[in-house]
């Protein structure tokens, strides 16, 4: 429409239609196509942020805002310390839907008594085999039992896995345990360190599952569907010979050509070929789909020829029914049947499919790319995306693609996962090798070129996604150039794409392959970082550097190294806390991390300093009873239960497991709750007619929700009626009405208005100094903030005395000798650096490095920061000679740090809170020659 009026009758008869249909939404756009394909595709995206992906949000619901973390906050927070990868979850719920779409049954009610008979039988029980040949309906079975199960025994837990194509993903023997132990965790409460080293996971899963299922009230059902096809399925789980727990009962799916000899012993459900009347019933349901009337002896031909060992089996009289309801009723029926009896396995029929496919297209091109689709969805690690195809055959239109995937989706050959094309079924794949690559191994390398080639273009475009990711180091090995795999493993984001989706068992088979060990691994790694942070500016560019040295420290810890690790997780911390603030989220991240090495290498006393102060930081960035905070609190139950002090360990579970109960109730179903909270209110609204406390709650909590999704013009139209009617319900002075200020003052913080910012922040100080006591976390938070404010918009004098009372309240709160207290004193000594006042700056510095020299020692990194920072301060009042000499102290802390990794990684960066950075490299040299001048 343009102006109002309607450009054409087409489009007025599409506006009619979309009238009547509920919840519509229409974008009035005139111009250019992409401008309109942007404009929707915005649309999309804040209706699945704000309607549907609400839930995801309410970990933060009734507290400050303040420093928010970006929205892609790593799932590690459920599983502890353990990477979780999304796309790996995603395809397995993926595989369920898919397993189970069928609507036929098939006679399964005699297969499902059997099932229900294994779980009541008395243990100690082995596995059940259940065997079929290829196609036989071994996953449309259980997915359909797993419904059942799930519907009538709800106390029941059960955890499936449905394996791919041999060599994807879904077939890594190391990922399928670890996701089977980290979903018992979740289901028990249990937050414990999981290695990461596959041999040493495979090992230790029948303790895990020893152990996780007597936490579990009811039984445990395992199931795996295709084990057959895990790589050295006999070899990976072994630990199906050994006894089950007595609750544990096991279901694994073979084909009976490759089950393992070994297995052959167990109890096995041996799914018969079809018989006739099922036979008639898939082929009529898939008839009566597209309105195909089969006459009497067209049926009987039909029944006649599904009879034999392959031709009897599900998925092939599925395939045939809806190759006959293809033709409907315009073609000639007789023919096509007299075709398919033609073909006496799965793989002939699908190739009779492919080929009335291609008949069916119009041009050589649409056949010569039919060809191209599906070799390179064949020869691809997990599947290729439709923009992927596009990029790579630029003469592919939207429209051709569209219908080339619906008639291959229709016929059972393509279907999607995570939003990748891959094969329905192993015999698609199976005929698309015999169709078009009979000449062998050159014509399936030409296709894993292609893809190499477009990988490599991405990453020369610095688009490391986890798709190049995925793919390009596979197709690397299978091609054995290990020369291009080793260079691509050295690309940074590549190797912590891989490691931060918990694909560790895969990155370490890669270097393996290229002939490396890990301390020469390691070395590589760090060389690189050294290399790439001589070209890391601004914010952003040091947040993403401190990430890489996280992930390196995290790799190596995983690997053992422990004192290679320690580096690393130091320089992240240093940066973090630099580029960000020294209470910032990410530096407690940092700091838990770094206690885990401590932890591994018995240094009780270092780690429970560090967990404490990440601890502190949690609740203050996020409230006392948020997730991240059970995590911390975890952590440190660990570590005083291996230092036996069994109480206090206690005490903090309890107080931990109360918050992750708490979480787990206000996320409910984990689907619309934003959109559920704020139908809600509109009913309490209506309803009351009144303003109450509880409905003002409500109100802020929208308003943070909305906040976190970045959502700033909803989120601040909740957060000003919160105030409104908090200062009408509750008076201008209350508590509450201060975090409502303090939230409003971090949005218009976010955008950039800071004058509207310090006002409210400053009206919140006021509430909160009256009202709390002054010790008070609350308090603490307003403080900061407000005087993080001031710095931001130079008004030095102003923050002075909040710096000064953040020293006070820290003092209070921890004892005058905690390194928290060291940290708030540096922020200050910063602040009357940057006033040009080095005389009160002094004493401040000589405090806090007293404190961090009685708290960590005297060869700690943050001892060493700090030593610099008096170095400079020395330097600039003139005392030359002392700068040199605490220079060269920090110098020796520094290469005594780096040494532990084998390099000598320059820091161009303080660490210790706001800390003076230094403008340009100051080696000891240069101090010399200006004391001498």
């Amino acid at each position: 429409r343009e102006d109002g009026r309607v450009s054409s009758a087409s489009v007025q008869q599409l506006l009619e239609q979309i009238s009547c249909v509920n919840k519509a939404k229409m974008i009035d756009h005139v111009g250019g196509v992409e401008e309109g394909a942007y404009e929707i595709y915005n649309c999309l995206e804040k209706i699945i942020k704000q309607d549907i992906l609400g839930c995801e949000m309410t970990d933060s619901e009734g507290k400050d805002l303040g420093n928010k973390e970006d929205s892609t906050a790593p799932e590690e927070v459920v599983f502890g310390d353990v990477l979780w990868d999304a796309h790996d979850e995603q395809e397995q719920m993926e595989a369920f839907q898919q397993a189970s779409n069928s609507t036929c049954e098939l006679g399964f009610e005699k297969y499902f008594e059997r099932l229900n008979d294994l779980v009541a039988a008395p243990a100690p029980i082995p596995p059940l085999l259940v065997s079929g040949g290829p196609g036989s309906g071994k996953s449309l079975l259980l997915s359909k039992w797993i419904r059942l199960q799930q519907k009538h025994s709800p106390n029941t837990l059960i955890l499936y896995h449905f394996v791919g194509r041999p060599m994807s993903t879904s077939s890594e023997s190391a990922l399928i345990i670890k996701r089977l132990t980290l979903k018992l965790m979740q289901h028990s409460w249990l937050v414990s360190p999981l290695t990461f080293d596959p041999a040493k996971l495979l090992e230790e899963f029948p303790c895990w599952l020893e152990k996780l299922s007597a936490r579990h009230q009811g039984s445990i059902i395992i199931i795996i569907d295709s084990i057959d096809q895990i790589q050295q399925a006999e070899k990976h789980m072994k630990w199906l010979i050994d006894p089950l727990p007595v609750n544990v009962r096991v279901i694994v799916s073979v084909n009976v050509e490759t089950c393992p000899q070994a297995w052959r012993l167990w109890p096995t459900l041996h799914l018969d070929p079809l018989n006739s009347k099922d036979v008639k019933s898939l082929i009529s349901a898939e008839c009566n789909s597209a309105n195909v009337k089969l006459t009497k002896e067209q049926e009987e031909k039909l029944e006649r020829h599904c009879r034999s060992a392959t031709t009897c089996n599900a998925l092939y009289v599925t395939l045939l029914g809806k190759t006959i309801a293809c033709v409907g009723n315009t073609g000639n029926i007789d023919e096509v049947l007299q075709q398919c009896c033609q073909c006496q396995d799965t793989v002939s029929l699908y190739r009779l499919v492919l080929r009335s496919i291609q008949e069916s297209l119009q041009s050589d091109k649409e056949k010569g790319l039919l060809r191209e689709i599906l070799c390179v969805i064949g020869v691809s690690h997990n599947g290729v995306s439709e923009s992927e195809l596009m990029e790579l055959y630029p003469e592919l239109t939207s429209a051709v693609l569209a219908s080339l995937l619906h008639s291959l989706h229709k016929m059972c050959l393509l279907t999607y996962g995570c939003g990748l094309l891959k094969f329905q079924h192993l015999q698609a794949w199976e005929m698309v090798k015999l169709e078009y690559m009979e000449a062998g191994e050159n014509v399936i390398s030409a296709y894993r070129q292609k893809l190499v080639e477009y990988f490599t273009m991405q990453l020369s475009q610095d688009r490391v996604t986890w798709r190049s990711a995925d793919e390009l180091p596979w197709l690397f090995q299978l091609q054995g150039n290990k020369q291009k795999l080793h260079k691509c493993l050295l690309n940074l984001f590549v190797s912590q794409n891989l490691y931060k989706r918990g694909h560790f068992a895969e990155l370490l088979s890669y270097w393996q392959l290229v002939g490396k060990d890990k301390n020469s691994m390691a070395a590589e790694y760090f060389d690189s970082l050294k290399e790439y942070e001589k070209s890391s500016e601004g914010e952003e560019g040091m947040i993403c550097l401190a990430d890489l040295y996280e992930t390196l420290g995290r790799f190596l810890k995983d690997l053992g190294l422990l004192s290679q690790a320690v580096a690393p997780l130091q320089r992240s911390l240093e940066i973090r806390e630099t580029a960000l603030d020294p209470d910032h989220p990410r530096v407690a991240q940092s700091l838990h991390q770094l206690a885990g090495v401590y932890v591994q290498w018995k240094k009780f006393g270092n780690a429970e300093q560090l967990y404490k102060q990440a601890l502190e930081i949690s609740e203050n960035a996020y409230g006392a009873e948020h997730p991240r905070v059970a995590r911390e609190l975890d952590a440190l139950a660990t570590l005083y239960q291996k230092q036996n002090k069994y109480e206090q360990a206690e005490q903090l579970r309890k107080k931990s497991f109360k918050i992750r109960q708490k979480a787990a109730r206000q996320k409910g179903s984990l689907c619309g709750f934003a959109l559920l909270r704020q139908r809600a209110l509109q009913l309490e609204e209506l309803t009351l007619s009144k303003d109450t406390p509880d409905n003002a709650r409500t109100l802020n909590e929208l308003g943070v929700l909305y906040y976190l999704q970045n959502n700033l013009e909803t989120a601040e139209l909740f957060l000003k009626r919160s105030l409104e009617m908090r200062e009408r319900v509750l008076g201008s002075d209350h508590p509450d009405c201060a975090q409502s200020l303090n939230n409003l003052a971090a949005l218009y913080n976010e955008k950039k208005h800071y004058d509207k910012a310090e006002e409210l922040y400053e009206k919140a100080l006021d509430i909160r100094r009256t009202a709390l006591a002054p010790d008070h976390p609350s308090l603490a938070y307003t403080v900061k903030h407000l005087a993080v404010l001031y710095k931001k918009m130079g008004k030095l004098d102003k923050a002075v005395p909040l710096y000064e009372l953040a020293v006070e309240i820290r003092q209070k709160s921890f004892g005058p000798k905690h390194p928290s207290v060291a940290t708030a004193l540096v922020n200050l000594a910063v602040l009357y650096c940057q006033m040009k006042k080095q005389t009160e700056a002094l004493p401040l510095y000589e405090h806090a490095l007293k404190i961090y020299e009685d708290s960590f020692g005297q060869m700690h990194p943050r001892v060493g920061e700090t030593l610099k920072n008096l170095a400079v301060l020395s330097y600039e009042r003139g005392d030359f000679e002392k700068a040199a000499e605490l220079y060269k102290r920090a110098m020796e802390i520094k290469e005594a740090e780096t040494l532990l990794i084998g390099g000598k990684a320059t820091s161009r960066h303080s660490s210790s809170g706001d800390t003076f950075s230094l403008k340009s490299a100051l080696s000891p040299n240069a101090l010399l020659e200006h004391g001498q001048r």
